[in-house]
This record gives C-alpha cells, structure tokens and sequence, in this order.
C-alpha cells in the first residue's frame, strides 16, 4: 500500500495497539431508523402508529384518538431495530 494512501493512528489508537486493546471501528447509527423510534427505559422500541397522515375525515373521533398514543415493537421486531440504533 502506498504511504500517501494509508491512514495515520491517533495517539489514542496507538496506545490501544501496543497494550494489546483490539481496536474496533465505531457503529454507524442508521438514521432513518433513528428518527421513527425511540428506546425507552425498559429497553422497549417506541413508536408512531400508521394511519394518521391523511384521509381522516372518515375516521372516527375515537380512531384518532388512540392513534395518538405511542405503540412498542415486538420483541421479534426490536432485536432488528436496536441493530440499526446500536447507540440510542
């Protein structure tokens, strides 16, 4: 590999190498997945719920209402996202 084209160690790095640390990349946070959930103290996913964006005239008062509140994945469905979102 050509000098120009290889990246130099932080000291921090450095300093990981010689004590032996394995040095690992960070995560990258998937940011649409970021922006739909949130992890809550439990450890639950949090969520919106669909069918609140348009055509609402036809449903009832009641619907609406209880679309408001937030909803929490399933267990199946949180082991993905809490992949997407290993920082949150």
């Amino acid at each position: 590999m050509d000098t120009a084209q290889r990246r130099r160690w932080t000291f921090d790095e450095a300093i990981k190498v010689l004590e032996g640390v394995v040095f690992m990349p960070k995560l990258k946070t998937k940011k649409g997945a970021a922006k739909r959930f949130k992890l809550t103290k439990n450890g639950k996913i949090k969520r919106a719920k669909a069918f609140r964006n348009h055509i609402l005239t036809k449903k009832s008062t009641k619907r609406k209402r209880s679309l408001r509140q937030a909803g929490y994945l399933d267990k199946v469905d949180a082991k993905v996202i809490k992949k997407l979102i290993p920082y949150a």
